[in-house]
């Protein structure tokens, strides 16, 4: 009878590499989380959440735009209610047309709010509200306020001109695109489809809210929307 004690279990080369493999991975794992975590760190925490907020227009390049989309909201009813105001400005896109024939562009109108509307002489609901944007430009048109009505006709260039003189218009500046560039560009981007459409637009350049369609701009509903605009 063999009364040597047991000889400790001798582990095979795959247990060995088991045991190795549980005894590092830990460190491995808790290295991959700290990494994650600066990284969140340097793209979200130094940035203040600046994904979210610049998403929802909190801040940036449209942020007094945003600020005042709540404030315009209850106010685009009864003749204006087709007014969509956008909860999240964005910035218009770079567009190009003339006044009075000589070149100009929407970036030159920052600092006031703009009613941009696009129309041409074939387009009958355009011709409709023709009146009433130049009775608003009238009763509201001053260094914070503007209409800027700009009319897309390709051919027959002469025509836009006369049919403005033949409805009396007189407050109304002359703006034109002939090529009809701004308003592709405008389609291209999803923002509009069909004439003619308006853009209420921030001191900042960018898009409070858009109406396709024809609408009494000279009305008491449109009228209070831009007053309460402006006084921002």
């Amino acid at each position: 009878m063999n009364d040597a004690p047991d000889s400790p279990p001798t582990a095979s080369p795959e247990q060995m590499r088991a045991i190795a493999r549980r005894l590092i991975l830990p460190p491995l794992a808790f290295a991959a989380v700290a990494v994650v975590a600066v990284l969140w760190f340097v793209l979200y925490g130094m940035n203040g959440g600046g994904g979210k907020e610049a998403a929802s227009g909190g801040t940036g390049e449209c942020a007094a735009s945003a600020a005042l989309a709540p404030q315009l909201a209850p106010l685009a009813k009864g003749d204006i209610a087709a007014l969509a105001i956008d909860a999240q400005p964005k910035l218009m896109p770079a567009l190009g047309f003339a006044r009075d024939g000589k070149p100009v562009d929407l970036a030159s109108f920052r600092g006031k709010i703009v009613l941009l509307n696009l129309w041409a002489t074939w387009c009958v609901p355009c011709r409709e509200e023709m009146p009433a944007l130049d009775r608003l430009q009238g009763i509201a048109g001053d260094k914070d306020f503007s209409v800027v009505a700009v009319n897309i006709d390709t051919a027959r260039l002469e025509r836009p001109k006369g049919f403005l003189q033949e409805i009396g218009v007189k407050n109304l500046t002359f703006f034109s695109d002939s090529s009809a560039k701004a308003f592709q560009t405008l389609q291209q981007s999803g923002k509009v489809v069909g004439l003619p459409t308006s853009f209420l637009l921030g001191r900042d350049g960018c898009a409070l809210g858009v109406l396709a369609g024809p609408a009494k701009w000279d009305g008491a509903d449109a009228l209070a929307l831009i007053k309460a605009a402006t006084q921002q």
